[in-house]
Parts: C-alpha cells; structure tokens; sequence
C-alpha cells in the first residue's frame, strides 16, 4: 500500500477480535512509533505496551470507576462527558476490547510532549493500517494523567513519576468478518484549505 492510499483509508476501529498481535507485527507498529519526529530530537515518548489481559480489565475498571465519580458539566461535556455518563452505568470499556493497548507518556515538563506523542500515534496508526490491524486513538487515560489513582497504577507498570499519558492506541484485529480494518474512502468536510500566494 502507498503511503498516501494508506493514509487516505485509515479509519479507526472501534470493534476489535480478542485475538493476540503476532509479535513481529506488534514491534513494527511499535518502532514505526518510535521513528516518528520529535521537537529536538529529544525521543523521550515512553511507550508502555499493554497486553497482559489482567492489566487491561483493570485499567479498565479503574478507568470506568474515576469517571463514574466525576459529573458531567458545561466544561467537560464535549470532551469526556460521554464517558463519564456511560462509566456511570457501569459498562464503559474505553478501549474497545482490543487486546493491545499501547500507552504513549512523555515528561510532562516537556513543552513538546502532546506534540511528539500525537507524531508518534499517527505513525503507529498508519502502520496498523498497511500491515492490515486496526486501531484507535484513546484520549481517556490522558483525560485522566492528573487522576491520584490511575497515576499510581501506571507507575506501577513502568511510567516514571515525572511523566504523563499524553496518548493511547487501542490495536488489534478488526471484528469486520474478513478481520480487516474498515478502508472505505470518505468525502472530507470541514478543515478548509486557505492558500496565501
């Protein structure tokens, strides 16, 4: 797949099949992630990759159970209100099921931090594209990086103490009958185009 034809059929996948990433194909989504540019060539995104079933329902309980406590408002209603109205009833998954999540966390000091990680997600998105695995970008965990518990819990896992989540990418297999991602082509609306000659 060209690189332009890749990009232009890349959709999120919000249906995933428990089935595991093979290894070989995991780690070139990873390294495509770790390729992507960085402000100064800094290269500090941490990539945590989640597979352990365990550690994925309770990052999901945990993330259910913080936004259950929240209430939604004018301020949050856009961003996260869904998941907080939704984690209130006591079955939201915010990774759809997959069975991989990979965490991007950078140094939360670091003025290029959303900026590296949001480079590094498309990498990654685009290559679960081309080698046929679907993904979706997942903002709940940064919704939450000031959230006491889930803090706690990620450094558990290996995010050092002066980082934050910044991104997620839910990866696997789509649930589509044929396992592949969705590659319809959409008609884009909005995101004008102005040029200044």
């Amino acid at each position: 797949m060209d690189t332009l034809s890749c990009i232009a059929t890349r959709h999120s996948t919000r249906n995933f099949k428990p089935d595991m990433v093979p290894d070989e194909l995991l780690h070139q989504v990873i390294e495509a992630g770790r390729l992507a540019p960085s402000g100064k060539h800094m290269n500090q995104n941490h990539f945590l990759v989640v597979r352990k079933p365990e550690v994925l329902e309770r990052l999901t309980n945990l993330v259910r159970e913080e936004f259950a406590k929240m209430e939604v408002t004018p301020e949050n209603e856009a961003n996260f209100g869904g998941a907080i109205k939704r984690s209130k009833k006591g079955d939201y998954v915010f990774r759809y099921n997959a069975p991989v999540l990979i965490i991007v966390a950078n140094k939360a000091s670091y003025g290029n931090n959303m900026a590296d990680a949001s480079c590094a997600m498309e990498n990654m998105m685009l290559a679960a594209n081309a080698l046929d695995l679907g993904s979706c970008w997942i903002n709940q965990l940064r919704w939450l990086n000031e959230n006491p518990v889930l803090l706690s819990y990620l450094r558990e896992l290996g995010m050092a103490e002066d980082e934050r989540v910044y991104a997620s990418l839910s990866l696997g297999y789509s649930a589509l009958p044929d396992g592949l991602p969705n590659r319809r082509i959409l008609d884009v609306t909005g995101n004008p185009v102005t040029y200044v000659d």
